[in-house]
């Protein structure tokens, strides 16, 4: 009798970035004891629009591969994202105030990378706020606080030309040159199975669970363990599993999509190591530089905007014609699985929860989900207390990320249009209010992190604090949504309030010689390319 009760078989129904991010990722954690098969549909022709990350996907990814920056990045036309500037949020002009080549205009703020410095065991949001509830400054949070909104005005690198990094930062990427990359290595570094055929059906056991599926061709894929990774259409876990989808159109009302990229002059315009998000009359758009072109696509709601007036607006802002310019239509869902893992089969990606791409979380969405599935990685008994810890964990990873989302919306002083006022509308959820409370009271919405090199190695830590106070306050103070009163322990605190001020004296000096030494974007990327 064989008492082998160890996962040895697991198929990844669905290529793309996700499948392959979990094949190479599965790969890496179960090493050669699992046997991994990836079903992949025969490629469609896609449309390269960009993705931006967020600044932990090396750590927790790419060097739990073994893959260093200058493995991967060139591999996929990779450039630098220190941040997100969110333009025309505050008052009406639906992105005419963008132009080309760049992303600007008077109304602008920075949602950055990086640690808020602090003083006295408090960040400077404090010490900021309580300055300008009093009146003592007019200068934005952002740049009060951080090095990095005069690196962006001037395009510069997060790294200078040795390598040295100099502040945190991302990346954007072509999404399907990263799948390209990643099946290379998982295929030909890890021995994973590519199998390109189309999904029809599956089978199940007694239990419920999936025993196999079958393909167009008609091949049967058997395996201990499913990871559906088909996207929207979530073949498995919704269509064969039966899962609820959990709509979320009572907190965010975008719903589409249209998007496309633009060729660029780097030489004449430089390259922005930041993601713009605009926003328009229904929506908001993204812009995602990459060397050579950007990608950029308007998110809207079709409550407020039809296809035809939304792709109007969109290539409106960008001078493109619509009757020739290639472009992407998108319907897209958002929300959640009820569970992302039932019996014996995963979520990962677009399958199991969608949230608009506003603060850049989709492809996080996707690691972190593979990080808490090794860690709570089952046998052929399927534990219901390890899948239950998973369920919670991306439950509350997923509905903390559409909080924080919905805050753009509800806060954001723009109402000119039917779309801003409906926004306000929305209700917040109970958990929400209350971090919002904390923030309006002075005390900030989280406890600050203070060790970036442990924030950023420990993905528990961050995974449980991913929505940090600085990041809150970037967004809320950038949309002048402010406390209505200093932290009140620092009325007691005289002396360090008073002492702070060489703390702020300290991010000019920095900031200054930072601009004065470091490369631009573009010519550190020529540099990393090649080109």
């Amino acid at each position: 009798m064989n008492s082998d009760n160890r996962i040895q078989s697991v198929v990844v129904l669905g290529g793309g970035t996700a499948g392959w991010m979990s094949a190479a990722y599965l790969g890496r954690a179960l090493g050669q004891t699992v046997k991994i098969t990836v079903l992949e549909a025969p490629e469609v022709p896609r449309i390269g629009v960009g993705e931006a990350t967020i600044a932990n996907l090396q750590k927790v990814f790419f060097d739990f591969l073994g893959l260093r920056e200058e493995d991967w990045m060139p591999e996929c036309n990779a450039s630098f994202k220190m941040g997100i500037r969110f333009v025309n949020w505050r008052t009406p002009g639906a992105g005419e105030a963008v132009g080309r080549p760049h992303a600007g205009g008077k109304d602008h703020f920075d949602h950055l990378f990086g640690l808020l410095p602090e003083h006295d065991n408090l960040p400077l949001s404090h010490y900021w706020t309580r300055k300008r509830l009093n009146g003592e400054t007019d200068e934005p949070f952002d740049r009060a606080c951080y090095v990095q909104p005069e690196i962006f005005d001037r395009k510069l690198s997060p790294r200078r030309l040795d390598g040295t990094k100099v502040a945190s930062y991302a990346w954007h990427f072509d999404a399907n040159l990263v799948a390209k990359f990643l099946r290379r290595f998982a295929t030909e570094k890890q021995g994973a199975v590519h199998i390109e055929d189309t999904y029809v059906s599956a089978a199940l056991d007694q239990r419920g669970h999936i025993t196999s599926i079958t393909t167009a061709s008609g091949r049967t894929l058997e395996a201990d363990l499913f990871v559906d990774c088909s996207g929207f259409r979530s073949l498995l876990i919704n269509q064969v599993m039966r899962e609820p989808f959990l709509d979320m159109g009572d907190h965010l009302l975008n719903d589409r999509a249209v998007a496309t990229q633009v060729p660029h002059d780097d030489e004449a315009h430089g390259v922005e190591p930041f993601t713009s998000a605009i926003a328009m009359s229904s929506g908001w758009s993204w812009k995602i530089p990459m060397l050579g072109r950007f990608g950029t696509g308007y998110v809207y709601s079709s409550r407020f905007a039809t296809q035809d007036e939304a792709t109007e607006e969109f290539c409106r802002m960008w001078g493109l014609d619509p009757e020739t310019q290639p472009l992407n239509h998108i319907r897209f869902r958002v929300g959640r699985n009820r569970r992302a893992w039932v019996k014996n089969c995963v979520g990962i990606g677009l399958s199991s929860c969608f949230l608009e791409p506003l603060e850049s979380t989709g492809i996080y969405f996707v690691y972190a989900a593979l990080y808490q599935l090794v860690k709570n990685f089952p046998d052929k008994s399927f534990d219901p207390v390890l899948v239950n810890r998973f369920n919670r964990e991306i439950e509350t990873m997923f509905d903390d990320t559409r909080d924080f989302i919905q805050g753009h919306f509800s806060f954001a002083p723009r109402n000119d249009t039917p779309f801003w006022r409906a926004c306000k509308d929305l209700e917040l959820a109970e958990g929400f209010k209350e971090k919002v409370a904390l923030y309006k009271s002075g005390l900030g919405v989280n406890l600050p992190v203070t060790d970036e090199s442990n924030y950023y190695g420990n993905f528990e830590a961050e995974f449980r604090n991913f929505w940090s106070n600085a990041n809150y306050y970037c967004v809320f103070a950038g949309l002048d949504y402010l406390p209505d009163r200093p932290m009140p322990a620092l009325a007691h605190r005289p002396d360090a309030i008073a002492a702070a001020e060489a703390k702020f004296a300290d991010v000019r000096r920095q900031r200054d010689e930072l601009v004065a030494t470091l490369p631009t974007t573009h010519e550190f990327l020529r540099q990393l390319h090649g080109k």
